[in-house]
């Protein structure tokens, strides 16, 4: 019997179904919360999602890959401005059944970011694109980004009305939906039936539309009565198996994920080696992403030090790694000690500026020139006491 004849997990562990990338386990959300308040700048949501009867199985510090289905409403404009119903034929994908047109836009094909092919074949069929085809340039590629910025697959059918796709010709144009990576921010061992996310969703307005993230809504508004399909992905991003071994972990926004699966694992070993975290967010009093835990784990002892940044509490802006430099000289103390670096989150900004001051702590408080620090901290990387997790 075939998995898609299958609906729930028990049903699939019976007929011995397995898990696999191309066949990803349909998980059931279970908790879906906000964890700041209303007044917060950002939506960011804790997910749990079941893994009853998957066998799935991972370590602290891997990734959870979700395969989300496209905004249906989104598909329904798009399927308007091609003067589509739906409902012509689409080959599957690599020998997969045939599909429709609406379903293959839904579950198949990215639909948000247009590809050159499809801004090519744009530029080539429309009556009045003059400007798309100058910025097609080879050397417009700049121009051509900042022109695209906000834009949609959708904003380019409905500006050039005039120009027609066959599905099946439209469909080649688009590239596979992928599925998106999270990191899992709980520990097996302290929650063996359900994986932990956090997660911020993505919604905002450009070009007079509103546009959505195509999987933290897909988690956060449209899993309520259809699975959220997961597979886990193995990752780098580490334990010491020394329990006794210090760490330092870095991870601001929803950056903090791993690290509280950590703090689980290392409480549910009884591993005892002291822990320092630093932890950003725009303001404590709307997101302080998990702070009850987090407040838990000081009292039990496997968190040992808890240092917060919250950007826009004060009229000059603080960032973890101003938290970082401010305690530079026990920092610099742990890492003689033998302590793990963790960064995770953004990689444009925050892991930059995090691996500079983390270079400029070792050169100040450590006595060295520019390139002995540099030395010391890649020896940190060859060693695998410095871990980067970083989008």
């Amino acid at each position: 019997m075939s998995a898609s004849h299958l609906s729930t997990p028990n049903e699939l562990a019976s007929a011995g179904i397995s898990y696999s990338r191309k066949n990803p386990f349909p998980g059931h959300v279970l908790v879906n919360r906000r964890l700041n308040s209303p007044d917060s700048e950002k939506e960011t949501r804790h997910l749990e999602i079941s893994l009853e009867h998957s066998c799935l199985d991972y370590q602290v510090g891997d990734s959870m890959a979700v395969y989300p289905t496209n905004d249906p409403d989104l598909v329904d404009d798009i399927l308007k401005a091609l003067c589509a119903n739906g409902d012509e034929p689409i080959a599957g994908l690599k020998g997969a059944p045939d599909t429709t047109f609406r379903t293959a836009l839904l579950r198949d094909y990215g639909v948000t970011q247009p590809t050159p092919k499809l801004l090519r074949s744009i530029a080539q069929r429309a009556s009045a694109a003059p400007l798309l085809k100058e910025l097609l340039h080879e050397d417009r590629r700049h121009d051509l980004d900042t022109y695209l910025w906000g834009m949609e697959v959708i904003d380019f059918l409905v500006e050039h009305p005039s120009v027609h796709f066959a599905p099946q010709d439209f469909i080649a144009l688009l590239p596979k939906l992928q599925p998106r990576l999270y990191s899992i921010a709980s520990s097996l061992k302290a929650h063996p039936t359900a994986a932990h996310f956090i997660v911020d969703v993505i919604s905002y307005s450009s070009h007079g539309r509103k546009r959505k993230g195509v999987c933290s809504t897909f988690l956060a508004e449209r899993c309520t009565d259809s699975p959220a399909p997961i597979f886990p992905a193995v990752s780098k991003f580490r334990l010491p198996e020394d329990g006794d071994a210090p760490l330092i972990m870095v991870g601001p926004g929803t950056g903090v994920a791993p690290f509280r699966a950590f703090l689980q694992e290392r409480q549910a070993i009884g591993a005892r080696g002291k822990t320092w975290l630093f932890f950003g967010a725009q303001r404590e009093k709307s997101d302080f992403y998990y702070q009850e835990d987090f407040e838990s784990f000081i009292a039990d002892g496997v968190l040992t030090k808890l240092d917060t940044a919250f950007s826009r509490d004060q009229a000059h802006k603080i960032y973890v790694q101003n938290r970082m430099m401010g305690s530079s000289g026990e920092l610099w103390k742990w890492l003689e000690e033998g302590a793990y670096f963790y960064v995770c989150g953004d990689a444009k900004r925050m892991a930059k500026d995090v691996d500079a001051t983390l270079r400029e702590i070792v050169q100040e408080q450590g006595g060295k020139s520019v390139d002995e620090a540099n030395e010391y901290v890649e020896k940190l990387k060859s060693d695998k006491r410095y871990k980067r997790d970083v989008y």
